[in-house]
């Protein structure tokens, strides 16, 4: 969806083995998870801008935590917010993987072609750059500036060199080391970024202060 240049059974002890194998990059070693054809209700109110809303994306490969820009993309952030509160992003994952650029998640499906059934619309500010720990919104390259449904990105590179057509997110506060690491596996000339690991996020938490 981002237009840029776009378990079988076994015996519970085998179960608990294979998950609690750690591989030589640090990770849990999992299965792809299953493609599923999840959908949601869009959210009728944005979030309190006087609060702070956190989602903690804990992976396979560790954790980090996403600040949501709440005044900057009220839309998106409450659609993302409930997503995360409702359980659409656990045991999906991420589906791209571009080294030096950016990783993908939240499809269900795990085809980049999925999506929660609606989309937000939140044209970013005319300025805005696609950093390091930035978090934005794919999107198809016909839908208008700031159109979001449920993928995600977050900027592996300095500086990502987009125009500012992605709905921004928020911004990686907590973890980048984590993303850091997830944002290897992949083959830097595969600009489709089929991932050589599996990355699952397990569960996506909704932390309000």
């Amino acid at each position: 969806m981002l237009a840029l240049a776009g378990c079988g059974g076994g015996s519970k002890n085998a179960a608990t083995t294979s998950a609690t194998t750690t591989d030589a990059n640090g990770c849990v070693s999992v299965p792809q998870p299953p493609s599923k054809s999840t959908k949601a209700s869009k959210p009728k109110h944005a979030l309190d801008p006087a609060k702070t809303y956190l989602v903690v994306i804990h992976t396979n490969c560790g954790d980090f935590t996403i600040k949501l820009a709440t005044k900057t993309s009220p839309e998106t952030t409450a659609s993302f917010a409930n997503l995360a509160k409702t359980g659409f992003f656990d045991h999906t994952f991420f589906h791209r993987i571009v080294p030096g650029f950016v990783v993908q998640g939240g499809d269900p499906t795990g085809t980049g072609q999925g999506g929660p059934g609606y989309s937000t619309v939140d044209k970013p500010p005319a300025g805005t750059r696609y950093t390091h720990g930035l978090v934005a919104m794919a999107k198809t390259g016909a839908e208008a500036p700031g159109t979001s449904g449920s993928q995600f990105f977050v900027v592996t590179e300095q500086d990502a060199g987009l125009p500012p057509d992605y709905a921004v997110l928020g911004t990686v506060t907590k973890g980048l080391a984590t993303v850091d690491k997830i944002g290897n596996f992949g083959d830097p000339s595969d600009p489709a970024g089929t991932p050589t690991e599996i990355v699952e996020i397990e569960k996506a938490s909704l932390v309000v202060q």
